[in-house]
């Protein structure tokens, strides 16, 4: 595998780090963060560098994972080194033309949206390339942010705003949905304990048997809806409630967000 070079170590770098040793042990990886704290959590066959220059001169394939606000000044100061190398980025809101404005016309880019289940290798990601990245750069992204889960591919970086609505932030939307089920439970009786290994057990085989099954989810869902029963009434309660328009406009609301994050 190429060289890899990480700049920033924090909670992404280190699941996309750890993913990539696990599949690949003998691969060659740099990071380099200010905080020796975060280098030292890196896994020990790690180099580490206080200095992104350094981090990157060895560099085919430089993943930044920075905070937004950070990007530019990142891009701007390894803007000599840019020229033959791929960039991938994970940072929210920031455009892959943007980064072409401080790396340099001509420089291989490709922007991702991932979602924090990474951290388990259980992760979804976006990603859009730039015209300069090549077939087998690409390849090799997919493979490097394939160690943490699933990826897909898209043509338009459009798109990725709504990547960023639906997966990148939707296992905040499941977190309330089971908060608000746990707390049902716990109102009508059951421990905390209880009311918690029934939601996320329920969760965990629902995702499980969407994921196996050749049925979509409105099949399975009335599959599972008998008449006049019990989930039937509940699901009864749901639409009265708007639910559908409820989670239509969340995820709206993030892709406007998104969309304005990155024009900001």
């Amino acid at each position: 595998m190429s060289t890899i070079t990480f700049i920033g170590a924090g909670n992404i770098a280190q699941a996309l780090i750890g993913g990539i040793i696990q599949s690949h042990p003998n691969a060659h990886i740099i990071a380099s963060d200010p905080s020796i704290t975060q280098l030292d959590k890196l896994p020990p066959e790690i180099r580490r560098e206080g200095n992104n220059v350094l981090a990157v001169k060895e560099a085919d394939i430089v993943v930044l994972c920075v905070k937004p606000n950070l990007v530019k000044t990142v891009c701007e100061n390894l803007e000599p080194l840019a020229q033959g190398r791929l960039f991938i980025s994970v940072a929210a809101g920031i455009t892959s033309v943007s980064m072409s404005e401080w790396l340099g016309e001509g420089t291989a880019i490709i922007r991702c949206m991932p979602n924090t289940p990474a951290l388990i290798q259980a992760g979804m990601t976006g990603l859009f390339a730039n015209k300069h990245v090549s077939p087998e750069q690409k390849e090799k992204a997919e493979e490097i942010l394939g160690s943490v889960g699933q990826v897909q591919c898209f043509e338009h970086e459009s798109e990725l705003d709504i990547v960023t609505a639906i997966s990148g932030s939707g296992p905040a939307y499941y977190f309330l949905l089971m908060e608000a089920m746990q707390k049902a439970g716990e109102s009508m009786g059951l421990s905390s304990d209880i009311a918690k290994k029934l939601v996320l057990q329920t969760a965990l085989g629902a995702a499980q048997m969407a994921q196996d099954s050749s049925l979509d989810t409105n099949r399975l869902r009335i599959n599972v809806t008998s008449p006049g029963g019990t989930t039937e009434a509940a699901l009864n309660s749901m639409q009265d409630a708007g639910i559908q328009n409820i989670i239509k406009n969340a995820i709206k609301a993030a892709h406007a967000r998104s969309i304005s994050l990155s024009k900001a």
